[in-house]
């Protein structure tokens, strides 16, 4: 591909995701900025498309960010560093990772379970688990594809993390809050995901 073709990608990702950052109170903050040769600086829709892409895809790390939208470190880096000192966007630990969030919308556990739906095996235990709550350690590995070991070393972390209880089998904790998260951010996911949230009704009783 060449490389014209490679930044009409980038502008067309660009502003597809600057199109929903820039429905959002704080867009375009810092357009009229220049750049080191006094010119206006461009960046004003990179930083709305960061704005769309966190909205869209809350929890996803700074690489993928970067990434996703063609962008530079060093670019990425500025924008994120603005936004969050802007208070448009906020990010939370997760180990080496920086996972950013539209500023002031999700609780702590919500961040939290937000993180671990971005790592695939853990999310394909919760989604799983969601499905069928009577899973066994054994049939997750065989439905994941991963080994036994691996499904011990996720529900361990995910139980430190307080979204699953081991005490009587594997359990998800607060079940109600990780279907909401799926099922409003399912495209951003796979297609496991997508196909819990076309199913979602079938989680949901009623008792009038």
């Amino acid at each position: 591909m060449t490389n014209r073709g490679v930044d009409e990608e980038k502008r067309a990702t660009l502003r597809r995701f600057a199109a929903l950052g820039a429905a959002t109170p704080f867009a375009g903050l810092g357009a009229a900025e220049s750049d080191e040769e006094g010119t206006p600086e461009s960046g004003s829709d990179a930083r709305d498309a960061i704005v769309g892409y966190v909205a869209s895809t809350p929890g996803a790390h700074f690489s993928k960010v970067r990434d996703d939208l063609r962008l530079g470190t060093g670019e990425t880096q500025y924008h994120l560093r603005r936004l969050v000192d802007d208070g448009v966007v906020e990010f939370s630990r997760d180990g080496d990772y920086k996972r950013f969030f539209p500023a002031e919308r999700f609780t702590p556990f919500e961040q939290t379970a937000l993180g671990y739906l971005r790592r695939d095996t853990p999310r394909g235990m919760l989604v799983a688990l969601l499905r069928n709550p009577d899973a066994t350690g054994s049939a997750l590995a065989a439905e994941l594809d991963v080994s036994r070991a691996t499904v011990s070393n996720y529900a361990r972390k995910l139980d430190e993390a307080g979204l699953l209880s081991r005490e009587n089998g594997y359990t998800v904790v607060r079940p109600e809050t990780l279907i909401t998260l799926l099922v409003r951010y399912a495209d951003s996911f796979d297609p496991a995901a997508v196909s819990l949230a076309d199913d979602a009704a079938s989680f949901i009783s009623y008792n009038p």
